[in-house]
């Protein structure tokens, strides 16, 4: 490794060098081929592992679960309404009590700070399935589908249309830059990543190579991009906003005329999930206009949308066996 990481919590991904994020990228193609040969992994054996969900999960539950698992751990759900975690009893003395008893703790909710606090009183290694701030497993897992299709990562354009202010946005721009690729936030003004943020990520860039771009261009914005990538217009807690964020962002949808503006034929979709991209969900089935992307897109040959759902599995496991495991 890069870097020993054995004991670090792992809660954003501004927080790893380049050559660890990269060494958590080959040990995440290591375990994918290990799994796929039918190879049982040891390197949490005998390890407790606390999952605590605040939000609602399928892909973060179920990777974290499986990777558990696969590596000998046993992994306890604790969802919000089974401990008094920040009602009866502090963030800190929640930390401090389970890190007693866990070996690893993940923590999917809301606030960037709990986590933190988590991290800071626990005694153990912290890992963050998504806050209202940051989603480190599911870029390190984007950037692993990205490797898998183009060989390297370095040079490679990303295009993020949409939301330019929620925790996918935040977490790409520095993921990408962190690995030397140029990096492009697609989104209307009023939706525009926070701009310390933005200069941050620049400076990182300034490092790698890498590149950073925010435009409310679409055309540009996606010109050249290797990859478009888009989220749901309203994060989890945010539906109240739906109306007013179908009419900020209906011009920015992926659709197959948006794929081909980026003048190349290789060019891959992707998306963290859940996607609105049909009309079979309640929320799609009130508001038809919501939908992010094309089915035609989501549904076509240059998605890659569920190998990145299968890569969460084998990132997570990644980032548990290098800051926990033997």
């Amino acid at each position: 490794m890069a870097g020993n990481l054995k004991g670090r919590s792992f809660l954003k991904l501004i927080d790893f060098t380049p050559g660890e994020i990269g060494d958590l990228l080959s040990l995440s193609a290591t375990l994918k081929a290990n799994k796929r040969a039918g190879v049982t992994g040891r390197a949490l054996a005998g390890k407790n592992i606390a999952l605590i969900f605040e939000k609602a999960s399928t892909r973060t539950r179920c990777a974290f679960v499986t990777a558990c698992v696969d590596e000998g751990a046993h992994p306890e759900y604790l969802g919000k309404g089974d401990i008094q975690f920040g009602k009866k009893e502090t963030v800190a003395d929640t930390a401090r009590v389970l890190g007693r008893m866990f070996d690893g703790i993940q923590f999917r909710g809301f606030s960037q700070q709990v986590v933190e606090t988590l991290a800071q009183y626990s005694g153990v290694p912290v890992w963050n399935g998504l806050t209202d701030d940051w989603h480190p497993t599911q870029v390190l897992a984007d950037l692993m589908t990205m490797q898998e299709e183009f060989g390297a990562l370095k040079g490679l354009s990303l295009a993020y249309v949409g939301d330019g202010r929620n925790n996918m946005a935040n977490e790409l721009m520095v993921g990408c830059a962190k690995m030397g690729m140029h990096v492009r936030i697609v989104a209307p003004k009023a939706l525009f990543p926070k701009a310390e943020l933005v200069e941050t990520v620049r400076a990182i860039a300034a490092q790698t190579g890498g590149q950073v771009t925010i435009t409310d261009d679409v055309a540009a914005g996606v010109a050249g991009a290797h990859a478009l990538y888009t989220d749901v217009w309203a994060s989890m807690g945010e539906e109240a906003k739906i109306p007013e964020r179908i009419a900020q962002l209906k011009a920015y949808k992926i659709t197959r005329a948006m794929m081909a503006a980026t003048g190349r034929d290789d060019t891959i979709f992707l998306h963290c999930l859940p996607a609105f991209h049909n009309h079979d969900t309640d929320l799609a089935r009130q508001f038809p206009d919501i939908c992010e992307v094309e089915d035609e897109v989501f549904e076509g040959p240059r998605s890659r949308v569920f190998d990145e759902a299968e890569n969460r599995v084998h990132t997570i496991k990644a980032v548990m066996v290098a800051t926990l495991g033997r």
